[in-house]
C-alpha cells in the first residue's frame, strides 16, 4: 500500500530527511551532512544511500512510498526538475537533480525551492493549517519566501515567483548574493541585521550593549542584536526598526497583490518570537490598506526545521499534479 512519502530538505551544511504518511504523521526523521566537495557530486548518492539504509532499518518496502519531494536553496525549475542556481551548493548550472534521484530511487521525484516547500509544510501541518492563501517569509542568512494562492505555490513562468528577498528595498550600495544592489535580503536578513549592528557600533560613540558583546566575543550575531533590542538598547532597537520597516513595506506590497489570509514568519530570526512580530506588525499596519490588513493574521512558523521535509511529503499528497505530471 502506497501510504508514505519521502521529504528531503537539502541545505548547505546538512540534509534533512523524513518518512511521512499521507495523513501528515511523521514516521521517521533524521539528517546527514551535506558533502559539497567535488562540486556536490556526492550529494545524490549520499541521499539514496541513507534512505535505503533507513528503509531496511524500519522494515519498510520501497513500494510503499508514493514519491519524493525535495527542497533546494536557490533557483529551481520545478517543471524541468533542474536546479538552475544554488548559492550554497556548488552544482553546475541546470543540475538535473530530479532525473538523478529518480534513477536512484525508482520513484517519482519533485523538486522545489526550499522556501516554497517550507510554506507548503506550514500550510499542511503547521501554523497555516486549514488556510489556502498564505505568504510565508523566512528570515535567516538570507530572506526567502513562499506565496500560496488557493492552495498552490506561485512559481511563475520559470520558478522565480516568491523571491521576496530580492525585492528592491533601499539604495544602500550593498551588493546582495544575487549580484543586485539594495535587495531586502541586505537589510532584513540575519546577515543584514549584523551589518547594520556593526555600522551602529562604528558610527555612534554612545554606550550600547552591542559594543560590549563585540568586545567580549569579537563579533556580534543577529540573536545579539535582537536580544539587545528586546532589552531596550537604543542602537539595537534602531537596527531592528530599520529591518522591520523595510520588511513591512515589502510584505505590504505583496499583500496588496495577493490579499492573503495569513502571513507566517519563519527562519532563524523568527526565534525572537512575539517581540519580532510586534516590531513588524506596526509597519504592516502603517503601510497596508485597512481592509487587507484586518483580513489577515500574522503568525510565527510552528514546524521549525521540519517545515521543509513536511512540505516535501505534501508534494506527493496529490495536490500538485500540474508540476508532478503524475
Amino acid at each position: 500500500m502506497k501510504d508514505k512519502c519521502i521529504g528531503i530538505d537539502i541545505g548547505g551544511t546538512s540534509i534533512k530527511l523524513a518518512f511521512i504518511k499521507l495523513d501528515g504523521m511523521t514516521l521517521a526523521k533524521w539528517e546527514i551532512p551535506t558533502d559539497i566537495s567535488y562540486n556536490g557530486v556526492k550529494i545524490v548518492g549520499d541521499i539514496i544511500e541513507t534512505v535505503n539504509k533507513k528503509i531496511v532499518e524500519l522494515n519498510f518496502e520501497m513500494d510503499s512510498f508514493n514519491g519524493v519531494g525535495v527542497g533546494v536553496p536557490g533557483f529551481v525549475d520545478s517543471v524541468a526538475g533542474c536546479v538552475t542556481y544554488s548559492p550554497n551548493i556548488p552544482w553546475k548550472e541546470n543540475y538535473p537533480l530530479k532525473e538523478e534521484l529518480e534513477e536512484g530511487f525508482r520513484l517519482p521525484v519533485a523538486i522545489e525551492n526550499d522556501a516554497n516547500l517550507a510554506a507548503l509544510g506550514e500550510m499542511w501541518m503547521g501554523a497555516g493549517k486549514g488556510k489556502k492563501n498564505i505568504l510565508m517569509v523566512t528570515l535567516g542568512t538570507g530572506v526567502g519566501g513562499g506565496v500560496i494562492v488557493d492552495g498552490e505555490v506561485v512559481r511563475g513562468i520559470n520558478g522565480m515567483g516568491g523571491e521576496i528577498g530580492h525585492i528592491f528595498s533601499k539604495d544602500n550600495g550593498i551588493v546582495c548574493g544575487c549580484g543586485k544592489v539594495g535587495c531586502l535580503e541586505t537589510i532584513a536578513s540575519a546577515t543584514g541585521m549584523v551589518r547594520l549592528g556593526n555600522e551602529m557600533i562604528e558610527n555612534h560613540s554612545g554606550s550600547t550593549d552591542l559594543n560590549v558583546i563585540k568586545e567580549d566575543n569579537g563579533k556580534i550575531e543577529a540573536k545579539d542584536v535582537l536580544n539587545a533590542a528586546e532589552s531596550g538598547d537604543f542602537y539595537a532597537l534602531n537596527v531592528v526598526d530599520e529591518a522591520m520597516k523595510h520588511l513591512g513595506i515589502a510584505i505590504s506590497t505583496i499583500i496588496h497583490i495577493n490579499n492573503p489570509e495569513m502571513v507566517i514568519i519563519g527562519g532563524g530570526v523568527s526565534k525572537a518570537g512575539e517581540f519580532l512580530l510586534e516590531q513588524l506588525k506596526k509597519y504592516l499596519k502603517q503601510y497596508t490598506l485597512p481592509r487587507a490588513y484586518h483580513a489577515l493574521t500574522l503568525e510565527l512558523a510552528s514546524l521549525g526545521n521540519d517545515a521543509g521535509v513536511v512540505g516535501g511529503a505534501y508534494l506527493y499528497k496529490g495536490v500538485n499534479n500540474k508540476v508532478l505530471n503524475v
